[in-house]
């Protein structure tokens, strides 16, 4: 039962007054005594004859039967039509109904957007073997600010909105089969920057014994230049470019981001973007070598490198 903040009895009122009037009661004493009407307790009266406490029950405002209500088979002939991917307009000039109506009929069936007749493409979950094998590589674009921001407070007004402070850039690079991670803030995302951050990359997970073999990027500009491509082909390294318009494809870096963003970058009120760089090192760090990761059975990533690499620490 929900009932309106003004009404006027609930389940427990109706059942007192009930019980008032089998004690004895006239009807007009027990209603007064209620505050409602003589003609409202003799409808509750009435109900509870012929259903029980049960019926003193809230009932359903919505409609009985309807005339306008469409009949089974037009809705049946609104989604066949629909699944042989007619839009909204063709259907209901097909059938005679009013667009507004088809409408509401495709959305009740989740038939809203022609993408929803699409096949989804099933998960495909994969998980290297050692080390080193894929490097997952990224960027997420930050802003930079002098101020708290809505991001921690919830609120725009009397906010400092940092205007002209400019962009820097976190670099992030995964490893595929142990997680562990390695981060740069730049200044941009632009081919230098990562060409630079590559080499420094590779340089730390082969100083932790993890060989990089393949790197997979997304389709972003500063990865399809020639700089890049150089860089790979120089270190002897395979580039796995992820499909376009489909960013699950490099999803371990994906996530990685989400959780920096949630842990690190917004974790706490940062009173300049300064401030927050200097909280990454020790964020990661902490990431790397303290905190559980689910998808590595709750290992840390350097626990689950060196079990991977056969090493006692």
């Amino acid at each position: 039962m929900n009932s309106h903040k003004n009404a006027r009895m609930t389940l427990l009122g109706r059942v007192l007054l009930v019980d008032c009037v089998r004690q004895g009661w006239l009807v007009a004493a027990a209603a007064t005594a209620a505050g409602v009407s003589e003609r409202t307790a003799y409808k509750w009266l009435a109900r509870q004859r012929l259903g029980g406490t049960a019926a003193l029950q809230d009932r359903s405002s919505a409609p009985g039967p309807s005339a306008r209500r469409l009949a089974p088979s037009l809705l049946a002939e609104i989604e066949r039509q629909r699944r042989l991917r007619l839009t909204g307009p063709a259907i209901a000039h097909a059938l005679g109904l009013p667009r507004s109506t088809v409408g509401a009929v495709l959305r009740r069936l989740g038939l809203g957007r022609l993408a929803a007749l699409e096949p989804k493409a099933p998960i495909v979950r994969y998980q290297r073997d050692l080390p080193g094998e894929l490097i997952h590589i990224n960027t997420k674009k930050l802003g930079r600010f002098d101020g708290v921001g809505h991001r921690v407070t919830g609120h725009h007004t009397g906010m400092n909105r940092s205007r002209g402070s400019g962009w820097e850039v976190l670099h992030v690079a995964i490893d595929d089969a142990s997680r562990l991670a390695y981060t740069e803030l730049l200044p941009d995302e632009k081919k230098e920057s990562a060409c630079a951050f590559l080499d420094r990359a590779i340089g730390f997970f082969l100083a932790h014994g993890a060989a990089v073999q393949r790197v997979m990027t997304d389709n972003g500009s500063a990865y399809r230049s020639h700089a890049f491509r150089k860089r790979l082909t120089d270190a002897g390294l395979r580039h796995i470019r992820t499909r376009p318009y489909t960013p699950r494809t490099n999803g371990k870096a994906e996530r990685f981001i989400q959780t920096s963003l949630r842990e690190w970058a917004y974790a706490r009120p940062f009173p300049s973007s300064a401030e927050r760089g200097l909280a990454l090192a020790p964020w990661i760090d902490a990431y790397n070598t303290r905190r559980p990761h689910s998808a590595i059975a709750n290992q840390t990533p350097w626990l689950r490198l060196n079990n991977l690499l056969g090493n006692d620490s």
